[in-house]
């Protein structure tokens, strides 16, 4: 159960966990809690929408990450750093990540700590994937841009130079975000303020058909899909999702998750925090060292995963 769970935090959120500031703000009061108020829910959906919109059309971006996921009685916690610099084809970046779980979660084999390694690169032609878990062997993979491209154009019906950024088909800071998009319902948005700085406060519940793709087991927990309680999902696995999005810049600065945490059935659920991912130090649209977007494996052991990821790719939501 933590490998399934934490591959979905891993592959929603691109192991989007974090710090929190000191007024961090308390998850949501209801598990339940959802607006009916179709103009609230626009709103929330325009600015999402707009937020990744802005990370497409930036110059540049440069930010650390702090990190922190929770599955059952198990944290890890981490830091990273995102670098993007280019527009439309132009556009690279770099993910990289390290986590480290807490003293109680150890690899029995050795009783190691268990870590979790994870670069992203893209520059152009190709598009790299390093992952280390523990002490098993590192994987690298590889993915076509040309083809990915070429299938973004299919599905976006856009051809030639007018063709968009392919970063949210690919990975880094755009693809945790359209991930986002594609598995949640945006329906509440906040004025709020963290350490000074004016922010949204945007509130999205699981797309009930998509958490039914991904949990087909839980749909013997209601009559409809739009009826499944909180409860009825594995431990760790995330039922909400807060994001805390500047006004000014329209950036994503935190994403949070909510869940019902411990063994079912659960009496009186109430939601906790599962996984944080804060981006700080933010610069946009200063120049970034372009070295940072090459990459050069050892030829042996690379897997090319092109014809996989195509078939997770999917058009833009309305």
């Amino acid at each position: 159960m933590f490998r399934r769970t934490a591959h979905v935090l891993m592959g929603i959120a691109g192991l989007a966990t974090g710090f929190a500031w000191a007024d961090d703000p308390p998850p949501p009061a209801s598990v339940y809690s959802q607006t009916t108020d179709p103009e609230a829910a626009d709103r929330a959906e325009r600015i999402v929408s707009a937020c990744l919109a802005g990370l497409l059309r930036e110059t540049s971006i440069s930010a650390r990450m702090r990190q922190r996921v929770r599955v059952g009685d198990h944290s890890m916690v981490g830091a990273g750093l995102y670098l993007q610099s280019g527009l439309g084809e132009e556009q690279r970046f770099r993910f990289e990540s390290s986590l480290a779980a807490d003293s109680r979660t150890r690899v029995p084999a050795t009783g190691d700590f268990f870590t979790v390694e994870t670069l992203e690169v893209c520059d152009g032609v190709s598009f790299w994937t390093y992952q280390r878990r523990g002490e098993n062997p590192a994987e690298v993979h590889r993915v076509d841009v040309a083809r990915v491209r070429q299938r973004v154009e299919t599905i976006t019906h856009v051809s030639g130079i007018d063709a968009p950024a392919i970063t949210p088909h690919l990975g880094g800071v755009p693809r945790i975000l359209a991930w986002l998009r594609e598995w949640f319902v945006f329906d509440q948005a906040e004025s709020a303020e963290i350490d000074g700085m004016p922010v949204w406060l945007i509130e999205g519940r699981w797309n009930p058909q998509q958490l039914l793709r991904l949990y087909p087991e839980v749909a013997s927990f209601a009559d409809t899909p739009n009826d499944i309680p909180p409860e009825a999902l594995p431990d760790g696995a995330p039922w909400s999702v807060r994001l805390s999005i500047g006004k000014r810049e329209l950036f994503p600065f935190r994403i949070e998750y909510f869940a019902v945490p411990g063994e079912r059935p659960v009496a009186n659920p109430q939601l906790e925090t599962v996984g944080v991912f804060e981006l700080y130090d933010v610069r946009l649209g200063d120049p970034v060292d372009q070295t940072a977007f090459i990459y050069s494996p050892a030829g042996d052991g690379v897997l090319d995963t092109t014809d996989g990821h195509l078939g997770l790719l999917f058009g833009p939501r309305p």
